[in-house]
């Protein structure tokens, strides 16, 4: 493996500002002399999670709401952003309440992953919540979210369905049905 110096960073300016997100232009010094700007979503400190909820039936538990990226709903796992003061675990078991109406008394750790490290240095760490519980809280979606279940048998058909693109939620997926065949159940 070649070990690689970090490129200097000769200047940051913020080139866009939203009241979700700023973009940001770095003005970068390679160590072979090279010079470039890369424009980032500016780092937030705001990590988030996603979760597969696997009820004793051995459905997946998963949520179509609408995501204004690709301006239609989709099929995807609860998720969510880690609020400050909350541990990754605290934070998908509220995401599990608000989304699905169900707490976990197992949460497995998956992995923990980044959507576009060129752009983005957001991490998500996915999650199994297994041996589910009733209980509701209030979330902050602005219409209330289809639960949909799925046999979990039924794999290969989620990963065909139309409505499920999300990367994160195939990347959990796969992570999930791995983890359940290493382990069996």
């Amino acid at each position: 493996m070649v070990k690689r110096i970090l490129p200097k960073i000769l200047a940051k300016q913020t080139v866009a500002q939203s009241s979700f997100f700023s973009i940001e232009s770095l003005n970068l010094l390679f160590s072979n002399g090279e010079k470039r700007t890369y424009e980032r979503i500016k780092p937030s400190n705001r990590n988030a999670v996603m979760t597969v909820p696997i009820t004793e039936q051995g459905d997946l538990l998963l949520v179509r709401e609408y995501a204004a990226g690709t301006e239609r709903y989709e099929l995807g796992f609860p998720k969510g952003l880690i609020d400050f003061g909350e541990s990754p675990q605290e934070a998908a078991m509220r995401e599990l309440k608000e989304e699905i109406g169900f707490g976990a008394n197992t949460l497995i750790p998956l992995k923990e992953v980044i959507l576009a490290p060129s752009y983005f240095s957001s991490r998500m760490t996915l999650f199994i919540a297994k041996n589910l519980y009733t209980e509701k809280l209030k979330g902050d979606e602005p219409e209330p979210l289809e639960i949909v279940r799925w046999p979990q048998t039924q794999t290969e058909e989620l990963l065909a369905h139309l409505d499920f693109c999300e990367a994160r939620s195939i990347t959990a997926l796969m992570l999930s049905f791995r983890y359940f065949e290493k382990n069996d159940n």
